[in-house]
């Protein structure tokens, strides 16, 4: 995957499906371009190679060393080119933003009514989808004509034209504030994590309430909306308030549901209100809601326009949709099929999502693995996590680390079990985001090893008990989502 992130070509080219490398081809024939044109020999050499290598590009003598670069840059843009009029990857943004790019070459050719007759039909059509942000642009190009020559179009419009251009104006204002306010939540949760006490609650509380303070919610249109929203998940989230995270994901989602037409426009925002909601369920342990709203999710698949971002956001949040599922409720059965679904998705798709995302899952398969006692499984997928050659996040590898160690106890591997709690708990000293939970688990591994069999029945008793303590809940409940550490402890009592 590394190499794939190194040289953008290189990846661009690995996430073509056969059809769009058939239409690349297609397109450069109807260019009448030569078959041993320097540009299509390294197409077809990086489709064939399996790692970027530039040593093999020149030993092919395709191009020189110095010349390579600029190569590579033409046909990056060749095959963006083709990937534009591929039908999948049209959406009704670049469809608007075509028109407007009609209008603007017939207003150059001095055509400055069709060029009006254009703008005005993708200005409605921009407003329909709530595209303000194109719909601006649209205006500013309709007053440049307007006011430049003269049409008999001019009697009445002026005034219609400045009202529309305020008014776009300030919703576009109040969107970017709350995109903005959004962004920056965000920013925060994943530089410094969720807020550890009251004086950061309070402080992270004062920053929203001062940046929302003269928002009108009444006069916002969907997407001020849906960023109101979104901030609110976020603070939510960050002050680990789990009823206001719930509220506003809904919220999210059911802006969606009011217009469907917004999912065909939005999809992707649409998929992440959906994950974010199920996610915050799953902590809720509503599994009845649950499965009202990821059933409802399945039947709106079908209408989603299908391309590779849309698609790989779909498998990360329908495969962690459905381990969440089994982990609220782990009498059902899951089909014996469903981690090997999984394991092929991630094949197909590990180019194209953060490998986060993969750990993620690999983590939760690990943990299903150890529900069923399969210790050697799940110590498997929780070595694909700790020996992954990219950056981790602390809180991830943690308890990936408790799992292990879960894992070795069950088993009766003290003497790993010893390696690994001294690991952990060396590992939680350097942590930027410990924690009393964090602080505590790590110490109670490192003592367990070295007590006697009744002893440990009290160790895990008095843990229970610090675990139980409501000022706690709220971090064990989100740092042991999939690996049930409490439930293990109990078992243990």
């Amino acid at each position: 995957m590394s190499n794939h992130n190194k040289d953008a070509l290189f990846s661009l080219i690995k996430s073509l499906n056969r059809s769009e490398k058939r239409q690349f081809k297609l397109y450069v024939n109807r260019l009448q371009i030569n078959a041993d044109a320097k540009f299509l020999l390294l197409f077809d050499l990086l489709d064939k190679l399996n790692e970027y290598d530039e040593n093999i590009i020149l030993k092919k003598k395709i191009t020189t060393k110095l010349q390579l670069s600029n190569l590579k840059a033409h046909l990056y843009k060749q095959i963006l080119f083709s990937l534009r009029m591929n039908p999948s990857q049209q959406n009704t943004r670049m469809q608007i933003r075509e028109q407007f790019d009609f209008a603007t070459i017939l207003y150059q050719k001095g055509l400055h009514k069709q060029s009006l007759k254009m703008l005005d039909k993708a200005k409605t059509q921009a407003l329909e989808l709530d595209e303000k942000t194109i719909a601006y642009d649209i205006l500013e190009l309709e007053k440049i004509i307007e006011s430049q020559f003269i049409t008999r179009s001019i009697f009445g419009r002026a005034d219609q034209l400045i009202e529309q251009s305020e008014e776009l104006s300030l919703q576009n204002l109040q969107a970017s504030k709350l995109s903005n306010l959004s962004l920056k939540l965000y920013s925060i949760l994943l530089e410094n994590g969720y807020a550890k006490n009251k004086e950061e609650i309070d402080h992270i509380q004062h920053f929203f309430d001062t940046e929302t303070k003269n928002i009108d919610f009444n006069r916002l249109k969907f997407k001020e909306k849906l960023w109101f929203y979104k901030a609110n998940v976020w603070l939510s989230m960050l002050t680990q308030n789990l009823e206001n995270s719930y509220e506003f994901s809904k919220k999210w989602v059911e802006l969606f549901y009011e217009k469907k037409e917004r999912i065909l426009s939005h999809p992707v925002w649409f998929i992440k209100g959906n994950s974010y909601l199920l996610k915050i369920l799953y902590l809720k342990k509503d599994s009845q809601e649950f499965k009202f709203w990821f059933d409802k999710l399945e039947t709106v698949y079908n209408i989603l326009p299908l391309n590779d971002n849309v698609e790989a956001l779909w498998f990360i949040n329908k495969f962690n949709s459905k381990l969440n599922y089994f982990f609220i409720n782990p009498k059902e059965n899951i089909s014996p099929f469903l981690i090997k679904d999984i394991l092929r998705e991630i094949k197909s798709h590990q180019h194209k999502i953060d490998q986060h995302h993969i750990l993620v899952l690999y983590l939760k398969i690990a943990a299903y693995h150890f529900l069923n006692k399969d210790w050697n499984n799940s110590f498997e997928y929780c070595q694909k996590i700790i020996q992954s050659d990219t950056s981790i996040q602390e809180d991830l590898y943690f308890y990936t680390l408790v799992l292990i160690m879960m894992n070795l106890y069950d088993s009766g591997n003290d003497q790993e079990l010893d390696a690994y709690s001294y690991k952990t708990h060396q590992f939680c000293k350097k942590m930027k985001n410990s924690n009393i939970i964090t602080r505590k688990i790590s110490l109670f591994f490192i003592e367990l090893n070295d007590l006697f069999p009744h002893e440990k029945v009290k160790a895990f008793r008095e843990l229970d008990e610090f675990l139980k303590d409501a000022d706690n809940q709220s971090l064990l409940r989100r740092n042991t989502n999939y690996i049930n550490l409490r439930r293990w402890i109990e078992d243990k009592i």
